[in-house]
Formats: structure tokens, C-alpha cells, sequence
């Protein structure tokens, strides 16, 4: 049996490792919601989200619950925790492959959430209609929107979600005018008529098509064709929109809908705390949309923002004077939620990792013949924090062909990556998950037998399309140097992701630990091997001092031991040239 054999669900299946908010295909739905783990910690937000949400309208404070701001840093699931809410709160259907449908509230029964209490208020939040609209908002921002760009991406997405124009907004407030008049059919009847062609796909070029435009306006509305054509002048000329206005025609919105008073909408914004940045306008205007759409609407409009940050965070980065501005958005979102990564091993095991009865009856019996031995291979020096080893044959089951300790080291060196700039810019916008990487990384040695390990070096495809230009050249030139060999390559790759890590030292043991690739590996001989690579690395200027091996390679002196030289050379191991 090889390592591709072990999993119940395809290895090489097509996982979304980024979620994306407009990725809305039927495939997509299906896959993010049948994987989607709730986690203790996830679990404990479902309650606090709704258990908010769920307030009765008539209650007062309702209008001040309608703010929710997730925070969380990379690989904690924010973005992946706002589209599952989008797919509750509006039930969303999906078919399988065999044509079968189900609802998203069908995919979380008792084997997702535990809690009967939580199941029974999403059950609730779903027996009243709602207009959800999931967006990521620097996708949806627009170069036109320098005067107050939040308010603009609000507006156009809510025009949009009507059917309405997106990039001209007093064209979508004709149109919006005219669906109040009941008249907007017999507008797009009378231009298709006049033009000759769709209103809905030539709106966007209404100038021109003026005169059509007015023809149609003056036959909907029974208007003269002077009338008509002042009318359309000065609904570009005098169109403005203020917080104010936007809020009063969503209420108008929901206060049209068949279902009333108990119809809501929610808008569920992505990134909006990279987007606002430390702009204070920009957080004063996300603060008055919310209050204000918490008191015309009477609680029926909610905001659902994720940043990468917590509130607190972002207070405290700021200037005493930004700090007093910024802190009063804190009362508009009540409820907060702030994601951790302590449970992305859970979500791996279950989502990648999980093995059929019989791989996992095979790899029990590996590890009552080997596990003793395994725990030996996979000790680190006393350096650093201790790092997690298997504790017995359900951990083993649960994480191979993986070791407990990479799911924290693996998040420790992406965040720390990208913390210290070794990444492009670019990297905030599309970075690659930890599901992502540890895919690749199982993908690598799926055609080795049982007893694969996955060496640390596995993961730099996971970060390598994000590194800076010098960054990724230098790597990649050593494997060009013919003086090198492709396991020198190797190390180097180990050495830079480890570089900026706390958790762990360069040091010749650790390194030894984190290239094994086999239960049974000869660490002696691995361990004289990468000596050898790290002295040719050395000679290359890729690594330095070039004096760090010799410590290796001599008799210590006055009875220092091999530990002490550990700590002594490790800042060295871990600086590689740039």
C-alpha cells in the first residue's frame, strides 16, 4: 500500500486552498461545505454569532447587535468561516455528483456541531427569508470610488444584488425608480423596442443610447419627451448619495419584500480591515453605515466584516488622537470574533488526512512494531520550545504521513515569512493555506510505500511562488551549482524556512530531525551527510560564518559540550545569504 492508497477521499482532488467569496459554482459549494470542520473554537462562534442574530426584532437592542467583526491571521479560516455563514443564513442548495441535492443547513447535523442549542438557532435563523451578499471588498472597489470608497462598494453591491447597475449608480437609481413605479419591465421592453437591443447588457454604454433612453422613459412613465429627457439630464447631475440615503433604500428594499417585517439582509464583507488600513475616515464611515442601518432598519440590516486584526490590535498600533476615533466603531460591532489557528491540525486530519478503516487498521500495526522507534527519530534538541511527537497509535493514524509538530512549525514559519517581508506584497491578497501546503507536501511522496516521512524541506513549494525575487533566485541558483547536489538543495530550503522561527534552531541536530524521510532512517549516517551539505553551503557563501562546521569536524575544547556548540552556531545556520 503507497501513501496515495491511505486516505478515504482522493489525495490529488481539487481543493480550494484560498476561499474565495465570488467562487460560487455548485462544485465548489458542495466540497467547502461537506469539508467544512467546526472545530471546539468554531464551534463556540456559531454560538456567539447566533446566538446574536437571533434576538427577537422587537427587541431594542437589536439595532445595536447588527455589527460583527471576525478577526483572525492566516490559516485561521476567517474567510472560509464568513462563506459558511453566507451559506446558512441563506440556505444554500448544492447537488452532489450523483444529482442529489442538499441544503446547507442539512450539511451541519450532529456530526458538525455537537450542540443541540446551536443547531436549533441556525434552524431558526433560517426559518426567516434573507438577502445575503458575500463580498470581498477590495474585488469590488473601484477607481472612481475616491470620495468615499466604503459607502460606494455598498451601494454598488446592493444595486447589483437587485439586478440593478453597478458602476453607474444614478443609473441604478432610475432603474430603482422605476421598480418602485412598477414600471421598470415596460422601460426595458420600450428600449429593446427603440435600440434594438438588451437594456440590461448596453446599460453601461447609456450615453449612447440617450435618445432610446428617454424614448423608453417617456413611454414608461407616460411622459413627454421634453419631460423625459429633463428628467434623465438631471438624474445624473443631481444624483448623490450619502450613508443616510443608502440606509433608507435598503429599508425601502426590505420593506418591499412579500415576507415584510421579518425579511432581513446582510452584507458579509471580506478583508475590510486591509482595506481600511489606518484610514480613520474610512473606519468613521464603516461605523455610521452600521449604526445607521441598525436604526432606520430596525435590526433587519446586518454588517459581517473579517480582518486580519482584532480591534484591540488595531487600536493599539494607532496614535492616541486615531485611537479615540477608531475606538468608537468598537460599540457598532457587538459581537467579535476572534479566529485562532489552534485547531488547523483538526481541520487537516479531517479534511486531507483522514484514512480508510483499512489504512488506518495497517498503520496501527506499523506503529505497535515501530513506534518506539519513531518517537526516537523525531526528538529535536533542548533549544527551543518542545515541540509535539505521537503520543500513540490514534496519533499516528491521525496525522502520518505528517508529524504532530508540523502542523505549529508549519504556521509558525508562514506567518514569520511573511511577517519580516521575504514575500511579495502580493501575498497578503492570495496566500496559499496550511491545507494548501500540506497537500502539496503529501502529493510529493504519494507513490512511496508506508513508512514515508514528510522532511521539513517539502513545504517550500507551499511559499516559494511568493518570495521575493532575491529570495527565490538565490535558492534556486544553488541548484544550478554543480559543486552542489540535490540534497544540498535541500537543506538550504530547510535553513530558510526555519530561519525566522523561534520554535526551533538551526542547529545540526534539529536538522537531522527535520530531514528524516523514512521510520527506519539511519540518523548517524543522515547526520554526517548533512554536515557534509552544510560545509559545501558554507564554501558557496550561501550560508554563514564559513567557520560554523569546523566546530563539528574538531575535538572540543575545555570539555564544551556538543549542546553548547548547538547554541552557538544556530544564529549562524539560520542566516543564509540574500
Amino acid at each position: 500500500m503507497t501513501i496515495k492508497d491511505l486516505f478515504y477521499k482522493p489525495l490529488d482532488r481539487a481543493i480550494n486552498g484560498v476561499v474565495k467569496a465570488d467562487q460560487d459554482d455548485n462544485a465548489t459549494v458542495y466540497q467547502e461545505l461537506d469539508e467544512y470542520v467546526v472545530t471546539n473554537e468554531l464551534e463556540t462562534h456559531f454560538r456567539a454569532f447566533f446566538d446574536s442574530y437571533s434576538t427577537d426584532l422587537s427587541d431594542p437592542s437589536i439595532a445595536n447587535r447588527v455589527g460583527v467583526w471576525i478577526s483572525g491571521f492566516f490559516g485561521s479560516g476567517k474567510s472560509h468561516f464568513l462563506k459558511t455563514l453566507s451559506y446558512i443564513l441563506a440556505n444554500k442548495a448544492a447537488f452532489d455528483e450523483g444529482g442529489n441535492q442538499k441544503t446547507a443547513v442539512q450539511f451541519f447535523d450532529e456530526e458538525k456541531i455537537r450542540d443541540a442549542m446551536i443547531r436549533a438557532d441556525i434552524d431558526k435563523a433560517v426559518s426567516a427569508t434573507a438577502d445575503v451578499i458575500l463580498f470581498n471588498i477590495d474585488s469590488k472597489a473601484s477607481s472612481n470610488d475616491d470620495g468615499n470608497p466604503i459607502l460606494n462598494v455598498f451601494l454598488r453591491v446592493f444595486n447589483e444584488h437587485q439586478g440593478f447597475s453597478g458602476d453607474h449608480p444614478h443609473v441604478a437609481h432610475m432603474e430603482r425608480h422605476l421598480e418602485q413605479k412598477g414600471v421598470y419591465g415596460k422601460f426595458k421592453e420600450a428600449f429593446n423596442k427603440e435600440s434594438g437591443i438588451d437594456w440590461v447588457e448596453e446599460r453601461d454604454g447609456y450615453q449612447f443610447y440617450q435618445d432610446d433612453v428617454e424614448k423608453a422613459l417617456s413611454a414608461a412613465l407616460d411622459l413627454s419627451l421634453e419631460a423625459a429627457h429633463k428628467w434623465f439630464e438631471a438624474s445624473e447631475e443631481t444624483f448623490s448619495v450619502s450613508v443616510e440615503n443608502f440606509c433608507q433604500w435598503v429599508k425601502e428594499y426590505l420593506d418591499a419584500q412579500p415576507q415584510g417585517e421579518s425579511h432581513r439582509i446582510l452584507f458579509l464583507v471580506d478583508e475590510v480591515g486591509q482595506f481600511i488600513g489606518s484610514d480613520t475616515k474610512l473606519m468613521l464611515t464603516l461605523q455610521t453605515i452600521t449604526e445607521n442601518l441598525g436604526t432606520i432598519c430596525k435590526g433587519r440590516a446586518w454588517i459581517v466584516v473579517t480582518s486580519q486584526a482584532d480591534m484591540d490590535a488595531i487600536l493599539g498600533e494607532l496614535s492616541s488622537s486615531k485611537a479615540n476615533d477608531f475606538s468608537k466603531i468598537a460599540g457598532r460591532f457587538k459581537t467579535r470574533l476572534s479566529l485562532s489557528s489552534s485547531n488547523t491540525d483538526e481541520v487537516i486530519q479531517k479534511r486531507l488526512l483522514r484514512k480508510t478503516p483499512e489504512a488506518a487498521a495497517e498503520l496501527r500495526a506499523v506503529f505497535e512494531k515501530k513506534g518506539d522507534i519513531l518517537k526516537n527519530q523525531l526528538t529535536f534538541d533542548r533549544t527551543g520550545p518542545t515541540l509535539k511527537n505521537f503520543d500513540g497509535p490514534e496519533s499516528f493514524v491521525n496525522n502520518y504521513p505528517f508529524a504532530p509538530y508540523h502542523f505549529q512549525l508549519v504556521q509558525k514559519v508562514f506567518e514569520e515569512i511573511r511577517k519580516v517581508g521575504a514575500t511579495g506584497a502580493h501575498l497578503a491578497y492570495g496566500e496559499r493555506s496550511m491545507l494548501d501546503a500540506f497537500q502539496m507536501a503529501a502529493k510529493a511522496i504519494a507513490d512511496k510505500p508506508i513508512g514515508a516521512l514528510i522532511p521539513m524541506h517539502r513545504f517550500y513549494s507551499a511559499v516559494e511562488g511568493f518570495l521575493d525575487t532575491a529570495v527565490k533566485r538565490t535558492i534556486d541558483q544553488a541548484g544550478d551549482n554543480v559543486t552542489l547536489d540535490a540534497f544540498d538543495g535541500q537543506i538550504l530550503r530547510t535553513l530558510f524556512m526555519i530561519r525566522y522561527v523561534d520554535l526551533i534552531k538551526g542547529t545540526l541536530d534539529n536538522l537531522v530531525t527535520l530531514s528524516i524521510e523514512q521510520i527506519d532512517e539511519d540518523k548517524l549516517a543522515l547526520r554526517k551527510r548533512i554536515e557534509e551539505s552544510v560545509q559545501r553551503l558554507e564554501k558557496e557563501s550561501l550560508i554563514i560564518p564559513a567557520t560554523v562546521m569546523s566546530f563539528y569536524s574538531s575535538p572540543t575544547k575545555s570539555g564544551t559540550s556538543l549542546a553548547r556548540l548547538n547554541r552557538q552556531i544556530s544564529p549562524a545556520l539560520m542566516r543564509i545569504k540574500n
